[in-house]
């Protein structure tokens, strides 16, 4: 098989201080790993697309999290949509496409337990829904909401960063639950897309005056169960609204995700004791072995139109961290991705 010697590569040039800016990337050219290369347990893959998340915002930090930190230098990493171009793995095979972690360039070599899950084609889906809807969007919220905030017919789900790709499935699947949904979210117009597309039964603008209020007046009963992607001061201002053993969900902290110093804490977090309440934090890979169910679960609701999802997806890799710094500009909805290349 013949592969081109050199590539295109986006790389970690420095740390951010606060929110990414451009110039904490770099546009490279890189060597292209050739067949010869691949060693025992590695696979040899071609990016498709490249999933945009916050995560990829921790990874840039010096301090390891679930994940050790991009080394400077590195190309950066994220989910990917890739095909398999070689492998001396059994159960990979050239032309396989699959979910993967793997580096912002257009081959990669990786170990084999960085794939993620192989992929079909669904019928009727367009191939990137595969990174959203049922790719780690769609299980992020699958697990996220109903593993962990359990939620009942009836109750009253709030959810934060609800017109990002995460928390626009969290509301639909609540509703495919029975639930009353409002969604948090940045502008008016969001605010409008959610209520009048999406299905939710209240929206409200976060940056407005009175939240609190707000809150009080849509969720008369209070929260049953938030799922929260954003942490920091709004998480603090949910908390004395949660329902008698309601359900905080802790899939992300976008406010804090930028600081350069520790946020001031939480000052209501004594209501879990008040309230009875539970606050869980949880990993979609710990669910790797429900994947292929969730996702026969989810491709159903979206044949069905039950769920909408909404892909905003530019070409070339070198429109990554562009694309990335969207995330933090709350100038998106639905989900980022990047395309590299076509199937073949």
């Amino acid at each position: 098989m013949s592969l081109p010697q050199t590539q295109q590569q986006i790389l970690l040039a420095r740390r951010p201080k606060g929110v990414p800016v451009a110039e904490d990337f770099a546009l490279a050219t890189g060597p292209v790993p050739q067949v010869e290369s691949v060693g025992p347990g590695q696979v040899l893959v071609r990016q498709i697309y490249l999933s945009l998340d916050p995560a990829i915002r921790g990874w840039m930090n010096e301090s390891r999290s679930y994940l050790p930190p991009i080394a400077l230098g590195a190309p950066v990493r994220s989910g990917t949509l890739s095909q398999v171009v070689h492998s001396t793995v059994p159960e990979w095979q050239p032309g396989d496409l699959c979910q993967a972690l793997a580096a912002w360039e257009e081959y990669s070599l990786v170990p084999a337990q960085q794939l993620m899950g192989k992929i079909t084609k669904v019928p009727g889906i367009p191939l990137s829904s595969m990174l959203n809807v049922l790719g780690g969007n769609g299980l992020t919220a699958y697990f996220g909401l109903y593993d962990v905030g359990q939620p009942k017919a009836g109750e009253t789900v709030l959810v934060s960063a609800a017109a990002g790709g995460v928390g626009s499935i969290v509301g639909q699947l609540a509703k495919l639950r029975g639930c009353r949904v409002v969604g948090l979210t940045g502008s008016d117009d969001k605010c409008e897309w959610l209520c009048g597309e999406l299905g939710f039964d209240a929206a409200l603008n976060y940056k407005t005056a009175n939240l609190s209020q707000q809150l009080k007046d849509v969720c008369p009963n209070g929260v049953d169960v938030f799922f929260d992607n954003v942490g920091g001061e709004l998480l603090d201002l949910v908390l004395p609204r949660l329902a008698l053993r309601g359900r905080v969900v802790v899939c992300g902290a976008i406010s804090e995700i930028n600081r350069t110093e520790p946020g001031p804490g939480l000052r209501n977090v004594m209501q879990l004791m008040a309230k009875r309440a539970r606050m869980e934090g949880f990993v979609t890979l710990d669910y790797a072995d429900r994947y292929a169910a969730a996702r026969d679960e989810l491709a159903g609701y979206v044949r069905e139109g039950a769920l909408k999802t909404r892909d905003e997806i530019v070409d070339g890799i070198e429109h990554a961290p562009a694309h990335l710094l969207r995330l933090f500009s709350g100038d998106h909805r639905g989900k980022l991705m990047v395309k590299v290349a076509d199937p073949s």
